[in-house]
Order: C-alpha cells, then sequence, then structure tokens
C-alpha cells in the first residue's frame, strides 16, 4: 500500500487512554496522529482536519460511540472506521456495523494484528470507491481570500472548458448569499442548492441531478441561492453529503467560493482534491494570496495539490512578475491577461473561452483545464491497484491526554 495511512484515535470516557498507546501499531505503514481523549473534543478536531483512518477506542457497548460513529461516516463517507473494544457486548457488533463501521476488533490483540486490521479497511473502502467511481472524480476549489479577484471568472472557464473538451463537469456556486454563476453564464436560477436543501429525504445521484442547471456546453451547475437569507438553510453537513455525491456523479467537480476561509469554505476544502487560488497584481491582493498560501499550509494541505493562477496578470501597475513570486514564495502557473471582452462576456453570460475561443484569455484558461486534465490521466496511469489518497489536506496532532 502505498504511503502511510494516518490515523486518528478517538477515545470514550471510561477508556485508559495511556494503555490504547501500547496497543497501537509502531513503525508500520499506520502513523498514529493523535490521541484524543473524550468524543467531544475528538468530533471538534475531526471538523478541522482530514485523517486516513478514523480509530474509536471504547470499553463496552457505548452509545456514545454509536451516535459518533454515525456522525463521522455521515460527515466524510470514504474515510474508514474501525472500532477497538475491551469487550462485545450482545447486540454492539451488529450495532457497530449499522453505523458504518469498517471493522471492530475486540481487545487485547497485539499492534501488528491491529496494524492489519487498519490497513485492510483502509484498503477495503479504497478498493470500492475506486470501483464505484468515487474519490477518482477531482474536485478544484477555486479560492481568492479578497473579493473581486476573478474567482467566479476562473471557475466558469474552466468549467466551460472542461465540458466542450469532453468531460462531464459539475460547477457548485458557495457564495450562498451573493452568488454570480447563474448570471455569468445567462443560467435561470428555476432550481438552487437552497431547493435542494429544502426537500428532505434522503441524498443520492439522481436526485441531485434532477436540482441541476445544465449549460449550453454540457456543463451542469449546481445554482446559490437567490436571496441572502436562504444561505443559513445549507448546512455544512449537508455540503459534505452533496460534494461526496457530485464527485461520484461526474468526472470533475469545480466549486466556486466566497471571500475568506468560512466553515462552508474550509468543508470545501478538506473535500477537495485540489485547490485554485486566484489573485491579482496588486499589493492587497498578493497580501491576501500570501495569506490564503499561508492558511493552506497552517491547514496541511498538499502544496503540489495548490494552483496559482494570476488574473489581469499583464496589467502596468508597476508590480513585475519577479515581484509577485518574491512576495508570495512562488510562481504562478496560469496567467490571464487583460481583455476587454471578458466583462462583454460576463455581461452578456457567455464564457470568454467560447464567446471569444482564440483569444489570449481563453487558452489561458484551456491550459488551466488541460493541466488538471492531465494531472488526472497521470494519476489514475500510476493507480492501478488502491492506494491511500495523498491529495487532500492533512494536519498534524501533538498526543493529548
Amino acid at each position: 500500500m502505498a504511503g502511510r495511512i494516518q490515523a486518528l484515535v478517538a477515545v470514550d470516557a471510561g477508556f485508559d487512554t495511556h494503555a490504547i498507546q501500547s496497543m497501537l501499531p509502531d513503525g508500520s505503514g499506520v502513523e498514529v496522529v493523535g490521541i484524543l481523549n473524550g468524543l467531544d473534543e475528538s468530533w471538534r478536531t475531526l471538523q478541522e482536519t482530514a485523517p486516513d483512518l478514523l480509530v474509536v477506542a471504547c470499553e463496552g457497548y457505548s452509545d456514545r460511540a454509536l451516535y459518533f460513529i454515525d456522525s463521522a461516516v455521515k460527515q466524510q463517507p470514504e474515510r474508514p472506521v474501525v472500532v477497538l473494544t475491551m469487550g462485545s457486548p450482545n447486540g454492539f457488533v451488529r450495532r457497530v456495523f449499522e453505523s458504518g463501521a469498517d471493522d471492530i476488533v475486540t481487545l487485547p490483540e497485539p499492534p501488528d494484528r491491529i496494524a492489519f486490521a487498519l490497513e485492510k479497511a483502509v484498503a477495503r473502502r479504497r478498493g470500492a470507491a475506486v470501483a464505484s467511481g468515487i474519490a477518482l472524480a477531482p474536485m478544484i476549489c477555486v479560492l481568492g481570500p479578497k473579493g473581486g479577484t476573478g474567482k467566479t471568472l476562473v471557475s466558469t472557464n474552466l468549467a466551460v472548458s472542461l465540458a466542450v473538451s469532453g468531460h462531464r463537469p459539475v460547477l457548485v456556486d458557495l457564495d450562498l448569499q451573493f452568488g454570480d454563476i447563474g448570471l455569468a453564464l445567462g443560467l435561470r436560477p428555476d432550481k438552487t442548492i437552497y431547493d435542494l436543501a429544502r426537500s428532505g429525504g434522503s441524498l443520492d445521484a439522481d436526485k441531485l441531478d434532477a436540482y441541476l442547471v445544465k449549460h449550453s456546453s454540457g456543463l451542469k451547475v449546481l445554482l446559490a441561492p437567490t436571496r441572502p437569507d436562504q444561505a443559513s438553510s445549507v448546512t455544512v453537513d449537508f455540503l459534505r453529503d452533496v460534494f461526496t455525491t457530485l464527485r461520484s456523479m461526474s468526472d470533475y467537480v469545480i466549486v466556486d467560493t466566497p471571500p475568506g476561509f468560512t466553515p462552508e469554505v474550509i468543508a470545501a476544502i478538506d473535500a477537495s482534491s485540489d485547490v485554485c487560488l486566484v489573485g491579482m497584481l496588486d499589493s492587497l491582493s498578493l497580501k491576501n494570496t500570501k495569506l490564503g498560501l499561508e492558511t493552506l499550509e497552517l491547514m496541511g494541505y498538499n502544496p503540489d495539490r495548490i494552483s496559482l493562477v494570476l488574473n489581469r496578470a499583464d496589467t502596468r501597475v508597476g508590480i513585475t512578475h519577479e515581484d509577485v513570486e518574491a512576495i508570495i514564495g512562488r510562481a504562478p502557473e496560469v496567467l490571464v491577461p487583460s481583455d476587454r471582452q471578458i466583462p462583454i462576456s460576463i455581461n452578456d453570460g457567455m464564457p470568454i473561452v467560447t464567446r471569444e475561443e482564440r483569444s489570449e484569455a481563453a487558452r489561458a484558461f484551456q491550459k488551466l483545464a488541460e493541466t488538471y486534465a492531465d494531472e488526472e490521466r497521470e494519476h489514475v496511469a500510476a493507480a492501478p491497484e488502491p492506494v491511500v489518497s495523498d491529495r487532500g489536506g492533512k494536519r498534524r496532532f501533538a498526543w493529548r491526554s
């Protein structure tokens, strides 16, 4: 199995936290990045992190543990869960599996046997994901810590470029209060993510597809609510389900985000395979772009999965491309030039990649789309067997007791 499995251990009340340390594998393919005492603390940590594997340790039958497992599975269906217990009272094993856990180990067991159970759970879940298409569809989160940098411009043109090249992308407008994807693409907001959230019931691919609006390019779009007051109906837990389902039914998911690291944006980053950070050629935007990169680093996001797009890159404002690299610490991968046709295309609801497909601006967005398409082909070709994904963000912890 390629890569070490990063496991977070959540310890229920009544279980000896120090005893669990001696039982866990050391030096195997599993790296324990944290042992958290108490399920409340563990849940708060899960909101901020993305371990490969969740281990739940409990003394015996525990309704708290069952509820925690159920919530953790709903939060991140792709992440395997293994339960370690000192006993298995009647009915507990059945309830553990009903809650969504992948395996249960009755202690004591030597560390190598526990390591085998953990690795098996990850391989089984990853193998099922590969077979069903889950986790193979890249999710590209388009960020711009400062407003007005051109996130929506990049999101729409990237998504349409992928669609016209034969892929099946879905674009999500995550600016829940002031989303403009519909206007930028000339789409009527007959169905929005608010309507989906209010529909109730379980969420599956068929149901979600009914709330997607189709663009003439073949792109499908999940539009933002039409009024700011409707945003509160779209919860973070609901968004996680939406992202997982979309990744199972499309070739690419592109998420256009509002400025800042809101809970919704953090959830999108956690669920993503790639981040596309958009900046502009001015000191305020570059400062915020640098802060955005530093925030992603603090979150443990893989820097190799972050692309930097510089919008209006040929603007003469006294800042050179060398200055940009010096300020933010890296060179942009894609430079989008200024073009008077861009605001015209936005006003007409027709992306520049279809309105003026031979323009330099259109070619920049096409290059960005080709980059993601090439990376995905390389990723699939390099993974003929189930592997542990290292594409998302990971955050390390100190030991806690």
